[in-house]
């Protein structure tokens, strides 16, 4: 199954949803970064969340960024998604290995402890939008669910779920947000709740053969559901020379004239897409004549 994310309406306009299948994206970025399989996990969820909050934003500029920092042997996370979704993101440490949870799972909430959730929202404005608070179980769905009812006040379910194959490859991956609008029924609210509380992992769903569309038809059962978009997602980095070598000129004169003077090319790597980068003496010479 293709990548993808629709977003719509339910239960005339009282929810608002977003679903997403993420696992080719989450396979792109395992097999870039070289993640072990809990790194995995917890990147293939952020990755996901940020494709789909990425479709919130209004503008095809605006970009969105979610940061982790935490104490535990991951160190942290780090996911930038545009509205297009497009979407990229690393961990600090690729190789943590941890015992599966009690449930028997990849242990992602051990893998981070306790931390800091920061969204910062680049709408084109003067200042960027932040909003932050810290991990209530460092499972990342529980998180962000905490996260916008703090920071944005907006009662909201967030579902994300990496599976893996034995030769620790992507199998499924996906989740959900459902949020609830202002005037939605106390009543429709506590359906929700309970049907939210019954639902199985994403990842079963998916492995089982369904779609996000199927998803939210069995969460929505009995009432309307308006799909008003399906948007292609994917993980992709605009890192290129160019934008590489201007963050090369910004160490400034001194530090490039030392590189210079070793005699050696140098190897730069983009942090959210693992791809390397080889500059020449030559050319380090003409980037020293554009930096101050």
């Amino acid at each position: 199954m293709e990548d993808y994310i629709i977003r719509g309406m339910a239960a005339d306009h009282q929810v608002r949803f977003f679903a997403a299948s993420s696992r080719n994206l989450v396979e792109e970025a395992r097999k870039r970064h070289d993640t072990s399989p809990v790194a995995t996990a917890a990147l293939g969820r952020l990755l996901t969340a940020g494709a789909m909050m990425g479709t919130m934003c209004k503008n095809d500029t605006d970009v969105i960024t979610i940061q982790i920092k935490c104490s535990g042997p991951i160190g942290g996370l780090v996911v930038t998604a545009d509205a297009k979704a497009n979407v990229k993101g690393y961990v600090y440490n690729k190789d943590v290995m941890l015992p599966p949870s009690k449930a028997g799972k990849l242990d992602v909430g051990k893998a981070l402890d306790l931390g800091v959730l920061t969204v910062i929202k680049d709408l084109g404005l003067k200042e960027p939008y932040s909003g932050q608070t810290h991990l209530v179980s460092g499972e990342i769905a529980e998180d962000l669910t905490y996260y916008f009812a703090t920071s944005e006040q907006i009662p909201t379910s967030v579902a994300l779920g990496v599976l893996m194959n034995k030769d620790n490859t992507v199998r499924q991956a996906g989740g959900f947000i459902i949020q609830m609008m202002p005037f939605a029924e106390d009543g429709l609210i506590a359906t929700l709740e309970d049907r939210l509380k019954e639902f199985s992992s994403v990842t079963s769903h998916l492995d089982a053969g369904e779609t996000p569309e199927d998803m939210m038809k069995k969460l929505f059962e009995g009432y309307d559901i308006d799909i008003e978009d399906k948007i292609p997602t994917q993980f992709y980095c605009n890192c290129s020379k160019e934008r590489v070598s201007k963050a090369v000129i910004s160490v400034g004169k001194k530090d490039l004239q030392e590189m210079i003077q070793e005699g050696k090319p140098i190897e730069v790597n983009c942090h959210f897409c693992n791809s390397h980068y080889t500059f020449t003496v030559e050319e380090m010479e003409e980037m020293l004549k554009a930096a101050k």
